[in-house]
């Protein structure tokens, strides 16, 4: 009583995302999956659909990178680090997001988040900050004391999960590489094998994205980086740092707290925990006559009980 209703929600999995925006655009669809819609993507919609409604937001969700971190090459901290300086972040961001996305630490940054370290203090962190063609001959000086230089490529395989939020940078991270003398073949994961090929650590580098339900330190930093969190993929462990996962979350002063969550983050992004590559945003777009739908903007999980969207026809 008092609430929108409707029949029912049919999903339709559509594994093509061109194929998915045209079949939207043609009126087969009454919305799109939420954030499917990429800023490049949303550009076409609206030319060819003007009466399209799309929101665009953040999803607390990160594009990073998982390494083996107990087997060779990466069991090398030096390789670890030349990899995270060989990074373009904000060429990632102009490509995939025409500029409309984020470079941040492990917390979703700000203004969208809530608990994201500061912009200076974010950039004084190796990799995170700087000139990259800086940060890429540091890059080339570590992989010199590692054996490897012009004449001595290092060959890896970036592997990735079968869908475009996750294909898409691990294509531009290969051709990054390049630079920093590390040939990379980009191998694609169909979904259902994906997470038992994590889980079993067979891999060398993982272009992941990581989604959190909340933006608060303790889902994120208990789920994602904690010893024995099944989620933390490379069984990424340090004691030291865990124990401040507690302290933040016994802190009851907001200010004091922050202080402690970007410790903690600075920290991770140092260690190489998961190297992040960008914060991503997108869109989701609707019908003219599809109402009530507000697409969360710190959580990439809780938007879809659609209970109070209803359908004007």
């Amino acid at each position: 009583k008092g609430k929108p209703y409707l029949d029912g929600i049919d999903f339709t999995i559509v594994p093509n995302r061109g194929t998915a925006m045209l079949s939207f655009v043609s009126g087969r669809f009454d919305i799109v999956f939420p954030w499917e819609v990429t800023i490049p993507l949303l550009k076409d919609i609206k030319a060819q659909l003007p009466a399209a409604n799309c929101q665009v937001t953040s999803m607390n969700n990160s594009t990073n990178l998982i390494l083996n971190r107990d087997a060779p090459p990466f069991d090398n901290p030096d390789l670890r680090q030349a990899l995270n300086l060989g990074m373009d972040r904000k060429a990632f961001i102009d490509i995939l997001n025409q500029g409309d996305a984020l470079v941040g630490g492990t917390m979703q940054p700000l203004p969208d988040g809530v608990w994201g370290m500061p912009a200076e203090m974010l950039a004084s962190i190796p990799g995170y900050g700087g000139d990259p063609a800086k940060n890429r001959e540091e890059a080339r000086t570590l992989m010199k004391k590692a054996g490897y230089g012009p004449d001595k490529h290092l060959s890896i395989k970036i592997s990735t999960r079968g869908i475009s939020l996750y294909k898409d940078p691990a294509v531009i991270l290969a051709g990054q590489l390049k630079d920093i003398w590390i040939d990379a073949e980009v191998e694609i994961i169909e979904t259902s094998q994906w997470y038992p090929k994590i889980q079993r650590k067979n891999y060398s580098v993982g272009l992941n994205t990581t989604g959190n339900g909340v933006d608060d330190p303790d889902q994120n930093y208990f789920e994602n980086f904690s010893c024995k969190s099944e989620r933390n993929y490379t069984g990424y462990c340090n004691p030291e740092i865990e124990k401040l996962f507690d302290v933040q979350s016994q802190e009851t002063d907001l200010e004091k707290r922050k202080k402690v969550v970007w410790e903690i983050d600075s920290k991770l992004l140092e260690d190489g925990a998961r190297p992040i590559v960008m914060w991503n945003r997108a869109s989701i777009c609707m019908q003219p006559y599809v109402k009530g739908y507000v697409a969360n903007v710190n959580s990439v999980y809780n938007g879809f009980r659609f209970e109070d969207v209803w359908i004007e026809k």
